[in-house]
């Protein structure tokens, strides 16, 4: 039980992914015993994939919640489907993946959980504020570990992030159940460190520009990240350093930090 909740509210399955953005492995959560909702079933490793079947025997009727379709997240739905026909999939990211409106509500046995769009790391990405707890179990917006996540996969991102921290902050949460890393005890801290990081990237962005407007973009990713970048992460990397130009470059009224 990493969530620190009773076991028949809500447990995690952790999957042996480890990397630099999954960090220990991705967490599978299932909510409830006998109606159970599964949110994020992970990666396509054949002992994740047993585990999450064998977490929901005996369960009356079985949800899969999705917050978004990366891999780490998604990937073990098609071989979940086979073990478990007839499940019903809500979310995003995926073609069975029923759509789920801004405040729909899912309910299970050990409380309700509300579909929360918070997009930023994906255009589509879902946290699912678990109202009963004031929790949120939230896929990628945070990690559990650090102030960072990977934002860069599409035009606008930096602006909608920003966006779904504030978002998420008036909730007045008690607990965060990231996807990757330990549960956040202190949200309000967390989102504002995550904030603060975003912000601080933007105002070093726009430094930059203003002091070297002919620079090119290689000589821009030197000076953000110089030799921070970890081997194999450099397309991440430039990928969000180009959605921070475009921020940047769309919000001029603002002042760098």
């Amino acid at each position: 039980d990493r969530g620190g909740a009773p076991l028949s509210a809500a447990r995690s399955l952790l999957a042996d992914n480890p990397g630099p953005f999954t960090l220990d492995g991705t967490r599978t959560w299932i909510v409830g015993r006998r109606d159970v909702a599964v949110i994020d079933p992970g990666p396509d490793l054949p002992e994740h994939v047993r585990a999450v079947v064998r977490s929901v025997e005996g369960a009356d009727r079985v949800r899969i919640l999705l917050t978004h379709g990366h891999g780490a997240h998604a990937g073990a739905l098609d071989a979940v489907l086979e073990r478990l026909p007839g499940v019903e999939v809500m979310g995003t990211g995926h073609p069975s993946a029923r759509p789920l409106e801004p405040g729909e509500v899912v309910v299970t046995d050990s409380g309700s959980l509300e579909a929360l769009p918070t997009p930023g790391h994906t255009r589509d990405h879902l946290a699912f504020h678990w109202t009963d707890r004031n929790a949120l179990f939230a896929g990628d917006l945070v990690l559990g570990v650090g102030d960072t996540t990977w934002v860069g996969e599409y035009s606008g991102c930096v602006a909608d992030y920003l966006e779904s921290l504030d978002r998420v902050e008036t909730l007045g949460l008690s607990r965060i159940h990231p996807a990757h890393g330990p549960d956040i005890l202190d949200p309000a801290r967390a989102l504002e460190a995550y904030r603060a990081h975003r912000r601080d990237r933007i105002g070093q962005v726009r430094r930059l520009r203003d002091e070297l407007p002919s620079a090119r973009f290689d000589e821009l990713m030197g000076a953000v990240y110089g030799s921070d970048v970890p081997e194999g992460l450099g397309g991440a990397a430039r990928a969000s350093l180009q959605a921070l130009i475009e921020y940047v470059d769309d919000h001029p009224e603002e002042e760098a930090g």
